[in-house]
């Protein structure tokens, strides 16, 4: 069952801070840290998973965006929060495998604790965050309005958020939930 973010964090919230490992082995950064990223201009944080339909559909049009944006100072960071034993699909090794099979240019961090994922409100994959060069919200929300097993995702909604921050221009008036499965928590 799809599952929506709410709407419940304030434009201009400072991103919390995180250091996790990256597992991608095509960016192979070890740790990353929200303070290793004070050269970004703009920051996108992904909470995302291997198996969700949601996050699938978005990853060829997120790999390409990502790849435009890399080169104009926009750091993508992507997240897996969901409990690996429970779900072993979404396993250190397993991200490992799907950023390479995939060709993820960007880092593909693990979140054991669930701890990154909560201190954002990240309720579902994908859930998008944006933020400036100061690590201030701007956008929460959608990639775009298209759905698995309908029109090919495109993510203008996120293109247009990156690109107001881009701009220097105020955050985008008009930002609708992020939709996708929900992240496994727990128990």
């Amino acid at each position: 069952m799809a599952v929506s973010s709410p709407d419940n964090i304030a434009l201009g919230t400072p991103a919390p801070a995180f250091d996790l490992p990256d597992v991608n082995p095509l960016t192979n950064r070890g740790n990353i840290s929200l303070a290793d990223l004070t050269d970004a201009k703009a920051v996108v944080v992904i909470f995302t998973c291997n198996h969700c339909p949601y996050a699938r559909h978005i990853e060829p049009a997120l790999i390409r965006m990502a790849k435009s944006y890399q080169g104009r100072g926009v750091e993508f960071i992507t997240i897996c929060s969901n409990d690996a034993e429970t779900y072993p699909d979404d396993s250190p090794e397993e991200m490992a495998r799907h950023a390479q099979n995939v060709g993820f240019p960007f880092p593909y961090l693990h979140d054991a604790t669930q701890e990154v994922a909560r201190a954002y409100g990240a309720v579902c994959t994908p859930d998008i965050y944006v933020y400036d060069a100061d690590h201030k919200l701007t956008y929460r929300g959608r990639f775009d309005e298209t759905r698995p097993k309908g029109d090919d995702a495109h993510g203008s909604e996120l293109a247009a958020a990156v690109d107001a921050v881009l701009e220097g221009r105020p955050a985008i008036d008009v930002q609708h939930p992020a939709m996708g499965c929900s992240i496994k928590w727990k128990p």
